[in-house]
């Protein structure tokens, strides 16, 4: 059974979200994407890419525009 993922790579982050490692890295140094230490491994939940995605609309839409 393959169930989806709930903890993305940096590199699968980025991809999945259209932009480069680099440009995720700086997202998660700024604290505007969170992300997890599982021993030496950083992880991104994709709950924190969903999150981060949802501001980003809200910010240059405004509210009205994504509830709709």
């Amino acid at each position: 059974m393959n169930q989806p993922r709930t903890m993305l790579t940096v590199e699968q982050a980025a991809d999945a979200i259209g932009i480069g490692r680099t440009t995720m890295f700086a997202l998660l140094k700024s604290g505007e994407v969170e992300s997890v230490l599982i021993g030496r491994l950083r992880r991104v939940p994709v709950s924190a890419i969903d999150g981060y995605l949802g501001r980003l609309v809200a910010e240059q839409h405004g509210p009205s525009e994504v509830e709709a």
